[in-house]
């Protein structure tokens, strides 16, 4: 079993980091929040004085971070990278922009380090029950290395290349699931306006060509689905603003890529609107609010 020092203890962090706990390794672990230090420490983990005292005196470090200014803060500018000791492979779940990812990992090769940008997908659900997919961006040697890090957070744990490649796949699949939340949500509204109750339109899409795992698992119309947040006052499994984060992520990237990608532009548009009418800790379904405002 191995010594981890783990960094962000949000609402993925800390399920992530208890995993790591109950499959056997040792953590210290550190957040700005007390509270969600405590939550971990109850399970097992050792409190970190700070960023150098997590990423000292371990062989692996795990960040799962808000944006790619905090990943840079938390490895670069005298953090983790400066205290480590030789040998640590460092591991950011974070869901940044590729720009930082493969700055974090450059300053990482330069100190000696390696290092893996590995984003999750399986939201706090995913994240509770250690079901999580990673997509690994880095060299071969340290993802075979940090393989059983993440197996004790994840059920699918991909190589998808070499630094950043990680982001790009996550980018593009938070991409898609923004386009097919904001098209499940137009259907089934139009549907059920034309006279169609929204029972049939579920029963026939689902098992149809326009189906997919988000309208079957997290359909924006409540009522269909029972463990939908639709159907559950929209409570977040993943909020809406975290899914405006990750749209504009994939707008930058495409961008940087000079390709076009209308409909992620269309999502991007309608997940900013959402967040400007306040539902923005909603869970990513209540899109919907922007196609009806009076859907229950």
């Amino acid at each position: 079993m191995a010594r981890i020092g783990f960094i962000g203890l949000g609402n993925m962090g800390g399920p992530m980091a208890r995993n790591l706990i109950n499959a056997g390794h040792t953590l210290k672990v550190y957040d700005l929040s007390e509270d969600a230090v405590s939550f971990v420490v109850q399970s097992g983990a050792r409190a970190a004085e700070s960023v150098k005292d997590a990423a000292s005196g371990v062989e692996f470090v795990v960040t799962m971070l808000p944006v790619g200014n905090n990943v840079r803060d938390v490895y670069m500018n005298d953090g983790a990278i400066a205290s480590a000791d030789p040998g640590t492979v460092m591991i950011d779940s974070s869901t940044i922009d590729v720009e930082s990812a493969q700055a974090a990992h450059a300053a990482a090769n330069e100190a000696g380090f390696t290092m893996l940008d590995a984003p999750v997908s399986g939201g706090v659900i995913g994240a509770d029950a250690a079901t999580l997919t990673f997509m690994c961006g880095g060299d071969l040697a340290s993802f075979e290395k940090a393989r059983p890090i993440l197996e004790g957070m994840g059920r699918n744990i991909v190589h998808c290349g070499g630094p950043g490649l990680g982001q790009v796949t996550k980018i593009c699949n938070n991409m898609l699931a923004g386009i097919n939340a904001l098209a499940a949500a137009e259907a089934m509204v139009m549907g059920e306006r034309l006279g169609v109750s929204r029972e049939t339109l579920y029963n026939v899409i689902s098992t149809s060509t326009g189906r997919s795992f988000l309208f079957e698992n997290s359909n924006p119309m409540p009522g269909v689905v029972p463990t939908s947040p639709s159907s559950n006052d929209f409570k977040p499994g993943f909020m809406a603003k975290l899914m405006l984060k990750d749209l504009r992520l994939s707008q930058a990237a495409a961008q940087a890529a000079g390709t076009s990608t209308p409909l992620g532009a269309a999502a991007t548009a309608a997940s900013q609107q959402l967040i400007e009418q306040g539902f923005g800790d909603d869970d990513t379904a209540s899109i919907i609010k922007v196609i009806d405002p009076k859907v229950k």
